[in-house]
């Protein structure tokens, strides 16, 4: 192997260590960090969130998967939005009806991705009424 294909290889090999390090990093902190065993002032252990106050019962509340599924996909339309822009600023060279032909395809799969969701009922906001259980 040459000097320069042996340099890729390491620039490779950092990359994938630093985003393994940033994926388990926090996981190995948390363990580490972490306490072992819990009391608060009622004599309960193992407590899940501590936030100063005892808290009563389960959790009641459910909450609605809509609000996720619009989140996810302003995401989705988010990050396709930021890849447009240096897309745009790189087809301005030469081909421009072939450029324009594949930004208009790529826009009319995401029309359609929105559409799919406008049809599945994403954007009803409806307020749902869960009975007690």
């Amino acid at each position: 192997m040459s000097q320069e294909a042996l340099l890729d290889l390491f620039y490779v090999a950092a990359f994938f260590g630093g985003g393994l390090f940033f994926a388990l990093g926090p996981f190995i902190l948390a363990f580490f960090m972490a306490p072992r065993k819990t009391r608060n002032r009622v004599g309960k252990t193992d407590q899940l969130i501590e936030c100063g106050m005892v808290p009563i019962g389960d959790a009641w509340i459910r909450f609605g998967i809509v609000y996720y599924l619009y989140a996810l996909i302003f995401l989705a339309f988010d990050v396709d939005v930021l890849f447009l822009f240096p897309v745009a600023m790189a087809y301005n060279r030469g081909y421009v009806i072939r450029d324009l032909v594949e930004l208009v395809i790529f826009v009319a799969i995401l029309s359609l991705a929105l559409v799919y969701a406008w049809k599945k009922g994403v954007f009803e906001w409806g307020k749902k009424i869960y009975p007690r259980p």
